[in-house]
């Protein structure tokens, strides 16, 4: 648990919420210890805010005291659960994210299209709402095949059980660090029938947003029938009616911020205004490094000169 600690207290030793833990930190250990042996843990309650990065979101914070059992079951757990991922699920893991998916598109596309000498089209879809339409039925039946051990069953059902959104035992906070563990858990079942039932070798998954390559448009028509009916069916979920489509890749297709066509990517138009915006705001180096670090895996060399240029 103090390992958890140290781990949740990274960048935030400024919050007032974190000091507070922290000026009697061994008492608090101690008596979060003890509830959790004795099954005497309740988890708190969420403060609720909104963001927009770049569409709006609803983030539920829970007290410091749970956060730090959500590190302790996070580090627990991380590991086993990621060996049973498949290799192209991209979102929340260790040596993975944006940029590796990314290179992954372009990669597959490569292989697809045979270097640029044939079609390649790109199914894309968007889970509808995805963290709010969770079902912990569904959850809590998954992580049962994996979990033997009834205190941890428990601590799971307890922390999944303190959130609801739209309706009773659905939903999962944004705000929680299981959270990631739970939906890449939760999306595993589709990513494996995806891969073993569909045949699917070209498939991407990032969070809610997922692609799937072929030269072949009409299996990928029957391709997204049966993907739907499995959400649907399976996980109690929907796909977003107006963020599915099957177009050619060399029409362009957009994918985690970029614009990506058969011989280059670039930024879309909205990512590239709200890095500008957030620049000209605060023009901090740490954030135009950054920046630039993220303009490199794309064709910009004029946008780098201009993101230099307001420093």
């Amino acid at each position: 648990m103090l390992a958890a600690w140290s781990e949740f207290l990274k960048g935030k030793r400024k919050r007032r919420d974190v000091q507070l833990f922290h000026s009697q930190l061994i008492d608090n250990i101690q008596r979060l210890n003890e509830e959790l042996t004795q099954k005497r843990y309740r988890h708190g309650g969420y403060e609720a805010f909104h963001i927009s990065d770049p569409k709006p979101r609803s983030i539920h914070k829970a007290t410091v005291r749970d956060r730090v059992v959500h590190r302790l079951v996070y580090r627990a757990l991380y590991l086993f659960f990621d060996k049973t991922f498949i290799a192209d699920s991209y979102s929340c893991r260790a040596g993975k994210g944006t940029h590796r998916a990314v290179v992954c598109f372009t990669q597959f596309a490569r292989q697809v299209g045979k270097n640029d000498t044939k079609t390649v089209w790109v199914l894309k879809c968007d889970i509808r709402k995805f963290f709010a339409h969770i079902d912990h039925k569904t959850l809590l039946f998954t992580l049962q095949q994996y979990i033997a051990d009834r205190d941890v069953a428990w601590l799971l059902e307890h922390i999944i059980g303190s959130f609801s959104s739209y309706a009773p035992k659905k939903g999962l906070p944004l705000g929680n660090l299981t959270s990631q563990l739970f939906v890449n858990l939760y999306m595993n079942e589709f990513d494996q029938f995806v891969k073993h039932k569909l045949k699917a070798k070209y498939y991407i998954r990032y969070a809610d947003d997922f692609v799937v390559m072929s030269r072949d448009r009409e299996w990928l028509e029957d391709t997204l029938g049966r993907m739907r009916e499995f959400l649907l069916n399976r996980l109690c979920l929907e796909l977003h009616p107006h963020k599915v489509s099957i177009t050619t890749l060399a029409s362009g297709v957009g994918f985690l911020g970029w614009v990506h066509f058969s011989d280059h990517r670039v930024l879309r138009t909205t990512t590239k205004r709200r890095m500008l915006r957030r620049i000209r705001e605060n023009p901090t180096d740490s954030m135009v490094q950054s920046y630039l670090g993220l303009l490199r895996y794309g064709n910009t060399r004029k946008l780098q000169e201009v993101v230099r240029e307001l420093m």
